[in-house]
């Protein structure tokens, strides 16, 4: 079946993560995407490792599926003439250099707009292209710690804590998905294109959701919860007679039925807890009292009682039991290509289940180069000297 972005050409000048996850969403999808770098491969992911397969990043095959690779040397004529060939034919042009280099390389949004005037052009920079941070180089770890993030993971006793992934690359790719989805839409009716300004610094803030919310509210400076919640009580971990689980009550009829099945049925009705903003105020006598009833039974035992009386919850997985999860193999979450070099793979697969136009793997992460000549036949661009 065609994929929902087919004719979609996507040019795609970015590496490590943020833009390239992008892509690979937007390839899952059904675009077609040439992956440009450096003669050699100039993706960092290619050596961030191990693990390695047979030489072959595991980082670097997270995020490059469905995507063939030319490399070019952008600072020569022939290569930087090359990508203005490709952009003739593009919708989609996305990069993640530093802010200035694409003018710096002639390669800037007003250039390559009066070559192809329906360019979608996407830039995502650490701090974005305007402001007194532009100009500062932008990592996932270094924006979670200013944006805020660091601030409100992890507990009082742990101190601040990165979310285990590069999550403000991940949310990047997301919203420069989204936005340029968005653009190709407008085209239709405009005829034109446009360019996208992304920074993971945004992106990042704009995560605070709630918490942002509370404090633009209120005015009070949230703390670190660890696995509480600071507008939802109960809804946090909780240790039980052989390990931990997670409850997760949303409203007063959950918090009544968690009440019964604990045999404390007395709690429901007490002025101090009787409903949800009762109970964020008076936490810190509600929780050890729940507490000390979970720790006299086995998860299993909790487990099957809160989903008997639909009461979210839910066990504290590790990556290896989350792999072998019936659930998420039904659900097509974990998939194998082919490789090359790397031979038979394991990715992490799109959560994205589309009922007419389902994503596919169409191709594998390919080594640097490896369609090169191919993309520059079927573009009708004379061959380089890489």
């Amino acid at each position: 079946m065609a994929g929902a972005l087919e004719n979609v050409k996507i040019l795609d000048l970015s590496r490590v993560l943020a833009g390239p996850y992008c892509t690979m969403i937007l390839g899952d999808l059904g675009a077609e995407v040439i992956k440009v770098e450096a003669p050699g491969g100039s993706d960092e992911t290619r050596k961030w490792g191990p693990p390695f397969q047979n030489d072959v990043s595991a980082y670097y095959l997270c995020a490059n599926r469905n995507k063939k690779s030319i490399t070019l040397d952008l600072k020569s004529s022939e290569g930087n003439a090359a990508i203005k060939e490709l952009v003739r034919e593009s919708d989609v042009i996305i990069n993640n250099f530093k802010a200035g280099t694409m003018q710096r390389l002639g390669l800037d949004y007003d250039t390559l707009a009066e070559i192809n005037p329906g360019v979608v052009y996407c830039s995502i920079t650490g701090f974005g292209e305007t402001g007194p941070y532009k100009d500062m180089p932008g990592y996932d770890f270094i924006i979670q710690a200013m944006s805020g993030l660091m601030s409100i993971t992890g507990d009082s006793e742990s101190g601040p804590q990165k979310v285990g992934v590069a999550i403000t690359d991940i949310l990047t790719g997301l919203y420069a998905c989204i936005g340029i989805q968005g653009a190709l839409l407008e085209r239709t009716q405009s005829g034109k294109g446009q360019k996208l300004d992304l920074s993971l610094y945004d992106s990042a803030v704009s995560s605070l959701v709630n918490i942002g919310s509370n404090y633009l509210m209120a005015g009070k400076k949230p703390s670190a919860l660890g696995n509480q919640h600071a507008n939802i009580v109960p809804y946090q971990t909780f240790s039980t007679k052989d390990g931990e689980m997670v409850i997760a009550v949303g409203n007063d009829n959950q918090f009544k039925r968690l009440c019964d099945i604990l045999e404390i049925p007395e709690y429901a009705s007490d002025e101090r807890y009787r409903t949800n903003p009762d109970r964020v105020t008076n936490r810190e006598t509600l929780i050890p009292l729940l507490q000390e009833v979970f720790s006299t039974q086995r998860t299993a035992y909790w487990q099957e009682k809160c989903q008997e009386n639909s009461i979210p919850c839910g066990p504290i997985q590790t990556i290896d039991e989350v792999a072998n999860d019936p659930q998420l193999n039904e659900r097509d979450m974990f998939i194998n290509a082919d490789h090359p070099t790397a031979g038979d793979i394991r990715m992490i697969g799109s959560p994205l289940k589309l009922s007419r136009t389902p994503v596919t793997t169409r191709h594998h992460p390919p080594n640097a180069g490896e369609h090169t000549d191919a993309i520059l036949e079927q573009y009708g661009i004379s061959k380089l000297k890489n």
